[in-house]
């Protein structure tokens, strides 16, 4: 199986290298100081203090790779907007892109069934860039689990969980998905399908859209957000406007599943969430998949977000005064 890992940071690192491990053909798209390290010593990941080491194909080119089976895609969301043109080499005509990204996908409508169907969001997609030039078709979704970090460059560290769960934009349960599922599965990961892969990926954005911008805001970390008492309140009142989007978007999930998010966060101690990390490493955030797509999604339904509006106009103003977000006024 010819796969390749466009933005092979920690979470695509990780994919990488178990792929590769597995025996599959193996390349990624990767940059800097990390590529310069693959291409010398290999791809190190560490699990469980053990290291292995996975001997891949790497370069900062896509060019460099013909058309895939899979391109799986970990870039943060204006990544890959940014980068939509150079996917081109690697799509034949029947490559699948999977989707393992944070936030509101990009291809969100394509065949969603309801009276958005076919909609693009601006705030994911300006100008139906991707939509356009690699095609909504080609979409796996998927919803990232695991927890990795770049401890070095060429060096991924996997803290905890192995689970991508996958799903086709229309709920069918196609040949590409069920051999995804497999080829991850017998790579180490645990891949289970879901019929409604947009459930999966708004019960993530729960936490994402409160978490995320608050911890960036406050340099709080996860456990501090969810139980200093008026910090765990704006997070309550962000979920619940998210869940009233969830709901115009026709997806319910159950109400107890918001206190059960917030206590599952609180136990991880220490943590700092990825927005106030690439806030901390002078790297750009990603505001707008995990927020902005939420208010554009309230107002195309209606749906009143003020504290999400808040939260979300503070943080982009953060992200612009540290030159990490858009442009400062």
């Amino acid at each position: 199986m010819k796969i390749c890992v466009y933005g092979a940071g920690a979470i695509g690192g990780y994919l990488a290298a178990e792929l590769a491990l597995a025996g599959h053909e193996v390349s990624a798209i990767v940059r800097g100081t990390h590529l310069d390290a693959i291409r010398e010593n290999g791809l190190k990941l560490i699990i469980e203090g053990k290291e292995k080491v996975a001997r891949i194909a790497a370069s900062s080119n896509s060019s460099d790779f013909g058309p895939q089976d899979y391109v799986i895609c970990t870039l943060k969301a204006h990544q890959s907007h940014e980068s939509a043109e150079q996917f081109r080499p690697l799509l034949g005509p029947d490559t699948a892109l999977v989707t393992a990204m944070n936030g509101i996908p990009w291809w969100y409508f394509y065949k969603e069934g309801g009276r958005f169907d076919g909609r693009h969001l601006e705030s994911v997609d300006s100008g139906a860039r991707q939509w356009t030039k690699i095609g909504p078709e080609r979409a796996i979704g998927c919803v990232v689990d695991p927890a990795c970090e770049v401890i070095a460059p060429g060096v991924i560290e996997h803290h905890e969980f192995k689970r991508f769960t996958i799903g086709e934009p229309d709920g069918t349960r196609s040949e590409r998905v069920k051999t995804l599922s497999d080829v991850l599965t017998g790579a180490n990961f645990e891949a289970p399908i879901r019929d409604q892969i947009r459930w999966n990926v708004w019960l993530k954005l729960w936490g994402n859209v409160c978490f995320n911008p608050i911890s960036a805001l406050t340099h709080a970390t996860l456990d501090r957000i969810t139980t200093e008492p008026g910090l765990r309140q704006l997070c309550k009142q962000m979920m619940h406007e998210a869940k009233a989007v969830t709901e115009a978007m026709g997806i319910n999930i159950p109400e107890d599943m918001i206190d059960r998010r917030l206590a599952a966060a609180g136990s991880v101690v220490g943590h700092k969430m990825s927005m106030l990390q690439d806030l901390e490493r002078h790297r750009s955030m990603e505001i707008d998949a995990l927020v902005t797509a939420v208010q554009e999604l309230g107002r195309l339904t209606g749906v009143p977000t003020p504290a999400i509006d808040v939260v979300l106009a503070l943080v982009q103003e953060c992200g612009r005064q540290a030159g990490l977000y858009g442009t400062p006024a």
